[in-house]
């Protein structure tokens, strides 16, 4: 366990910060790595030229956006609301918990389907620059979206996804989507903060331990569905395999008004983090090539109102 006192200083710096924004900054960069140079060119082409061709840079966007009067109605597409019941019972309907106006799930699979069609446009030369401002948003809300579905609280209803369950980490008072937004990967790390420029070191050790295969779950498996041909199938599987977790870690301990940095909480929570973050970034990687480098097919899975 680190130093209670060092983490108690990062998080102070933490609140005055954005601080959910820098692990989607830094689950791009990692999901940079993979990207193969064709990929790289072509969504060079399709992000805004303030993004310098970085996902890494676009990634938070979307959080942004969504606060905005006229991004107000992207606001719940971030999560899927599982009506069940952890720890005892956990299980995930689309057609039950997505509900009017789309969520997650919903939005993968539209902004995907939009996505591939300004892919086909760069590659035949019709866009540049990023003139488009439909084909930038699909591919920021992809890559934004691709993240938040790997955070188990976005694929629960429970207390607003744990925003209304009041919870302490290292003597401050937040709440527990807080918590697994940011503050476990920040005491894993040893960091008040990522930078949104560049990788982290520690998110650059994560690419490592993916490239070695260096996880309890082989790193294969969590690419069993990345077909972007089937973009509704693979982000509900991604969304129950994230709402599993609610049920096998986030509400399976007794509280009691405990410190989750102190209490073993956090400690047995970082490589969950960990694995997730890593899952995000390889799959948002394998995504964006294969959507680069697979021929357009029609009759793709569109879901345009629930």
């Amino acid at each position: 366990m680190r130093s209670q006192n060092l983490f108690s200083w990062c998080l102070q710096l933490a609140i005055t910060v954005a601080w959910n924004t820098d692990v989607h900054n830094q689950i791009g960069f990692m999901a940079e790595k993979f990207l193969s140079p064709y990929t790289t060119s072509i969504l060079q082409q399709i992000l805004e030229p303030q993004y310098n061709g970085s996902i890494g840079r676009a990634a938070a966007w979307a959080d942004s956006y969504a606060h905005k009067k006229e991004g107000a109605f992207s606001y719940q597409w971030h999560w899927i609301d599982a009506n069940d019941n952890p720890p005892e019972l956990c299980n995930l309907s689309y057609s039950r918990d997505c509900v009017k106006g789309g969520c997650i799930v919903s939005a993968i699979t539209n902004q995907t389907e939009i996505l591939w069609d300004c892919i086909d446009a760069a590659k035949s030369g019709n866009l540049s620059g990023g003139t488009n401002l439909t084909c930038s948003y699909a591919l920021k809300w992809v890559s934004h979206f691709l993240g938040d579905i790997t955070q188990p609280l976005h694929t629960s209803s429970i207390a607003a996804g744990g925003n209304l369950f009041n919870v302490t980490f290292g003597n401050h008072f937040t709440n527990l989507h807080a918590v697994w937004d940011g503050y476990i990967v920040y005491a894993d790390s040893g960091v008040s903060q990522f930078s949104n420029l560049s990788i982290d070191p520690f998110m650059a050790g994560l690419v490592s331990q993916i490239r070695n295969d260096d996880f309890p779950e082989p790193t294969n498996q969590w690419l069993a569905c990345s077909d972007p041909h089937t973009p509704l199938e693979c982000a509900l599987t991604w969304a129950r395999e994230s709402n599993t977790w609610t049920c096998n870690y986030v509400y399976s301990h007794v509280f009691n008004n405990t410190d989750l940095l102190t209490s073993g909480y956090a400690e047995g929570a970082y490589p969950i983090v960990e694995l997730q973050i890593s899952k995000a970034a390889l799959r948002l990687g394998t995504w964006l090539n294969k959507l680069v480098h697979t021929d357009y097919k029609k009759n793709r899975q569109t879901i345009l109102a629930t």
